[in-house]
């Protein structure tokens, strides 16, 4: 990875967040929109989307914890950014982790435009939730990738969620959400979270994604 693109990477991101307050359907599209641009920044052309893209970044330490009662976490400590993935859950899981809990890093600076009070408002750490699955799923299976891939596997998702690296439920919901797929069953397991990149714990929760209209 060139070290001065991986320094810029957060910087990058962040700085598509318009300085206002963001609608809902807004934060959802800025999702899919640093997504989109974390896959341009580093020239990837086809699945898999490497984990590496967030694993190799500077001040940023991935970590699999065997007792870790859900999914994922993630805080600062020590000068650095620190992600905890379960590692008894599948690689497939872990990798969705790892992405949805790279989007909380991005949000860190930017929350309060994005969702509201994400630390007192329940609604509003809702809406953070669903936005990190929002950019994990697009960051994983980007929509200009979809169509090709979905077709070339004969429409088998099987198939398809292997060449993306990611589980059948998640591939599923994703083509439900584009229009690709019947209606679904759009929940991910429940979870649980303390994110403490503040001295205020940030709750996860794992809710459903939702279409932008």
């Amino acid at each position: 990875m060139n070290n001065n693109l991986s320094g810029s990477v957060l910087a990058t991101l962040r700085a598509l967040v318009p300085k206002r307050r963001l609608t809902y359907s807004e934060a959802l599209r800025l999702a899919e929109l640093q997504a989109n641009r974390l896959i341009e920044l580093f020239d990837i052309t086809s699945p898999q989307v490497p984990n590496e893209l967030i694993t190799e970044l500077p001040r940023m330490e991935v970590r699999l914890a065997p007792d870790l009662p859900v999914s994922g976490a993630t805080h600062w400590e020590s000068g650095r950014w620190l992600i905890s993935l379960n590692a008894t859950e599948p690689y497939v899981r872990r990798r969705f982790s790892l992405m949805h809990e790279f989007k909380h890093v991005l949000d860190h600076t930017t929350k309060h435009f994005l969702y509201g009070d994400v630390a007192n408002d329940r609604d509003a750490a809702n809406r953070a939730e669903r936005a990190a699955d929002q950019f994990a799923a697009c960051l994983l299976m980007p929509k200009r990738w979809i169509k090709r891939e979905w077709f070339d596997a004969g429409q088998r998702v099987s198939v398809a969620a292997s060449r993306f690296g990611v589980s059948s439920q998640a591939l599923t919901v994703r083509l439900w959400l584009l229009g690709m797929a019947p209606e679904t069953q759009r929940c991910f397991p429940s979870s649980a979270v303390e994110v403490r990149s503040d001295p205020t714990p940030y709750l996860r929760r794992s809710p459903l994604l939702e279409k932008v209209a």
